[in-house]
Parts: C-alpha cells; structure tokens; sequence
C-alpha cells in the first residue's frame, strides 16, 4: 500500500512547479488508484486467511470430512480472489484515465 501511495508522488514531482487544477485531478485519482487495490488486498487476505483457517481446522477436528471441505473451501478462496482482481481493474481504468 505504502508503493501505490508513494509511486504518484513521484510521477507527479517534476510538474509541480506548474501546477494546476488538472494536476490536482490526476494525484487525485492516482491516489484513489493506490488506496483501492491497497485496501481490496488487505481485505482479501484477511478474508483468505479466516477462510483458510476455518477450512483446516475442521479438517483437524474430523480429518474424514477433507474431501467434502476442499471444494468448497477452493471456490471460497477464487470467489475471494476474484474482489482483489476488480478492484485491480478498478485501480487500472483510474490509473488510465490520469493524462
């Protein structure tokens, strides 16, 4: 999160001497591209994790119900997974609309 904070500061270092309001946009928006997938990747490993967590420890209370808890627990973590890659695409079209 830190690098997509940091990384439109120094995009946007050398045209500060002429700034405008249009600048003020694109950090805006640059900004709002780095905190989006910063935060969608903090909630989807924590979201993998519990999921994860849970999955495995009823598979250490009845190691006889691994089969029926792996498929699920798969399509838990894809649909998880599948967040943190919109607000990836989210962070793409921001980033692709800063001129």
């Amino acid at each position: 999160m830190l690098f997509g904070l940091l990384v439109p500061v120094a995009a946007f270092a050398e045209t500060a001497a002429t700034a405008g309001a249009d600048t003020y946009k694109n950090l805006g928006l640059a900004l709002g591209a780095g905190l989006a997938i910063g935060i969608a990747v903090i909630g989807g490993a924590n979201g993998q994790g519990k999921a994860a967590a849970a999955a495995l420890e009823g598979i250490g209370r009845n190691p006889g119900a691994a089969d029926k808890l792996f498929v699920p627990m798969i399509i838990g973590l894809a649909l998880i997974e599948s967040l943190v890659i919109y607000a990836l695409l989210i962070a793409f079209m921001l980033y692709g609309k800063i001129s």
